[in-house]
């Protein structure tokens, strides 16, 4: 059990990593540009929703014969509808879309707030993975490989939140806690929702496939548009692919 919940706090710790990255960067430049950032995350979101979250969920409801698909694509619709919902409900959920118009720091309120928001369904996500495992139905290297996946794609979002609060002039320790601090729902999310197992188990391939909407939607509707630059995310692409690669090549070497 210490081992489950030391990968449940991966994607916490990923956050933590990004936030403390304002101690040695002022701004993200090079390789931790916001594009490259965002193409890496985008890349190892979408390998983790199919290595470890799809084929895991059409595995679970293979026993449905040629109807295995069924709750596998209701739970994909249900995840990326609750995301729809969400941002409906909050215009300004996306990190690059608050209020023109708002001051400076309530702009970045509403950014920490949306980051820390999406982070509760990657952690659901997570809790999902783990009772799976406990209960037998998908294997340790697909649970860890989710875990470290998220843990990755969180490494830019502590940055967005702590860098940007620096050069607002706020300390580096404030703006590092401010950062870690939205990653904290994601292991309350995934306790929760492993404390519930007993529920989810019975649906897991739902919960697996809700969980893969949920994060592909992040993908679509922030991620992608934050690998463009000018109309154009040739670097943005290529991060993407190896962020995929690096996703791909875990499962299958821990697998």
């Amino acid at each position: 059990m210490a081992g489950v919940i030391g990968v449940i706090l991966l994607p916490f710790l990923g956050t933590a990593l990004g936030a403390g990255c304002v101690y040695f960067l002022k701004k993200p430049s090079g390789a931790f540009s916001r594009q490259g950032l965002s193409g890496l995350a985008a890349g190892v979101m979408v390998a983790a929703s199919i290595w470890s979250l799809l084929l895991p969920a059409l595995d679970g409801s293979a026993h449905l014969g040629k109807l295995a698909c069924l709750p596998v694509l209701a739970g994909l619709w249900c995840g990326v509808w609750l995301l729809r919902i969400l941002d409906r409900l909050i215009p300004w959920l996306h990190r690059g879309h608050t209020e023109p118009t708002a001051p400076g720091s309530r702009r970045r309120g509403m950014l920490t707030l949306a980051v820390t928001l999406h982070n509760l369904p990657e952690g659901m996500a997570v809790g999902v993975a783990a009772a799976g495992f406990l209960a037998g139905s998908i294997h340790f290297s697909a649970f860890l490989t989710l875990a470290l996946g998220i843990a990755l794609q969180n490494l830019p979002e502590g940055a967005i939140i702590s860098l940007p609060l620096q050069e607002a002039g706020s300390t580096k320790h404030k703006a590092c806690a401010v950062g870690v601090l939205s990653g904290v729902v994601e292991p309350i999310g995934s306790g929760l929702t492993l404390l519930l197992a007993t529920l989810v188990v019975p649906i897991l391939p739902f919960m697996l496939s809700l969980a893969a909407g949920a994060m592909l939607y992040v993908v679509v509707q922030e991620l992608i548009p934050d690998m463009q630059e000018d109309g154009h995310f040739p670097a943005g692409a290529l991060y993407f692919t190896a962020g995929f690669s690096v996703m791909m090549l875990l499962d299958v070497l821990l697998g």
